[in-house]
């Protein structure tokens, strides 16, 4: 799956406000000199994260409508994502992958924490545990 959404981005005194249609418990506002692209990323992690945190599957990303913009998530994040989709699609426990990697269960659940920060290679060793392989594609910049 390709982890970008569409953002519908409004202009007020303040800002931008940025919105999300599939993932609507992310919202943000990026004040001026912000980086666009870092702070609406960031808010649409942590909009996803209530699916993650949930164990409910993930919003899949409509088309891209006149005036929105595409907000892709960092490798990492995007990467925490397809493991927790493994997971769902494997019906695998955290306590079964765990074992599978020799590490403990709290170990595995900071792994599909999109907001805690783990080393890419541990969540590709999970991705392989169960079956899938981690591939990266580059695209030019917005």
């Amino acid at each position: 799956m390709r982890y970008a959404y569409s953002a519908k981005v409004s202009r007020d005194s303040k800002g931008l406000t940025v919105t999300f249609r599939d993932v609507p418990e992310a919202i943000t506002q990026v004040e001026p000199g912000q980086d666009f692209a870092v702070i609406a990323a960031y808010a649409l992690a942590s909009g996803l994260s209530f699916y993650v945190d949930d164990g409910r599957p993930l919003p899949r990303p409509s088309r891209l409508r006149a005036g929105e913009r595409l907000v892709a998530l960092p490798l990492l994040e995007a990467a925490k994502l397809a493991l927790h989709e493994a997971i769902i699609e494997g019906r695998v426990s955290n306590v079964a992958l765990a074992r599978k990697l020799g590490i403990s269960e709290g170990a595995v659940r900071r792994l599909k924490d999109v907001t805690h920060r783990s080393h890419i290679g541990q969540v590709e060793a999970a991705l392989a545990a169960l079956g899938k392989r981690l591939t990266l594609a580059t695209l030019e910049a917005a």
